[in-house]
């Protein structure tokens, strides 16, 4: 303001000012009030919504935990579809949605399991734990429907992170699926490494084991001529029942992968 010799100038001028930047000067301070109480009652509003869908998760988690038949498993499905809609911003709507996917594959719907894991990869974000797990269960889904080309292109397309291990066993999976022995071979010593460096805790180690020791079958005997005299069973060495029981000890089929 300029300066005034009298104070009824400065009076003049003040009301003036008011008259010119006032109603103004009232508007911005009421935004800036209802901003600051809109923003405290947004906080609240989302930690409710947070805490509402903390709750109904872990009640989801406990009725899965107790499916003995299908209406149980109904059940479930109905609890996982109520967080997905009534909290669909929440990350608890991906978790429902991985659940879904899991209680498709186990009944064989192949389809709903797809559709529900690529919801979750729909949201969630790109290199995420939930984003990793989702692109490696549908890499497996897709196998399991015959797509393998597809779903060898997202298991190699990936940064797997933390999951580099179970991505390496779904890779060694898909090759036995394409009688590839020696990729599948590769796949497990590397998802063995992996394990090992990350304490094991991504996969089972065992059945890994299992699978990678199934791909190294002892040799039968060869069977001799028609003319050949029969071996006598008590002339076998501990070398020869050794590896008989070796043989009936290897499975014809791979024991599912622990993700």
């Amino acid at each position: 303001m300029e300066q005034y010799r009298t104070e009824e100038e400065q009076v003049e001028a003040l009301k003036k000012w008011w008259d010119e930047n006032g109603r103004g000067l009232i508007v911005a301070v009421i935004v800036a009030l209802g901003v600051g109480f809109g923003w405290q009652g947004w906080q609240k509003y989302t930690a409710d919504e947070a805490a509402a869908a903390s709750e109904r998760y872990q009640a989801l988690l406990q009725q899965l935990a107790q499916i003995t038949d299908s209406g149980d498993q109904q059940e479930a499905i109905n609890m996982a579809r109520e967080i997905k809609t009534e909290h669909s911003r929440s990350t608890y709507a991906e978790f429902a949605g991985l659940h879904l996917a899991r209680l498709a594959a186990e009944r064989g719907d192949m389809a709903e399991a797809e559709a529900q894991l690529r919801w979750v990869l729909g949201r969630a974000d790109n290199g995420s734990e939930v984003y990793l797990l989702s692109q490696l269960r549908l890499a497996r889904v897709l196998a399991s429907n015959g797509d393998i080309s597809q779903a060898k292109q997202i298991l190699n397309a990936t940064e797997a992170g933390p999951y580099e291990a179970s991505y390496a066993v779904a890779r060694g999976d898909i090759a036995m699926m394409e009688n590839d022995v020696e990729a599948a071979r590769a796949a497990y010593t590397l998802a063995l490494g992996l394990a090992a460096q990350s304490g094991g805790g991504a996969v089972n180690l065992g059945l890994v084991q299992q699978k990678l020791q199934s791909l190294s079958p002892v040799e039968p005997r060869e069977l001799a001529g028609a003319a050949a005299p029969v071996a006598n069973v008590d002339e076998l060495s501990t070398t020869d029942t050794a590896a008989v029981d070796a043989a009936d000890e290897i499975t014809t089929e791979a024991p599912e992968a622990q993700e």
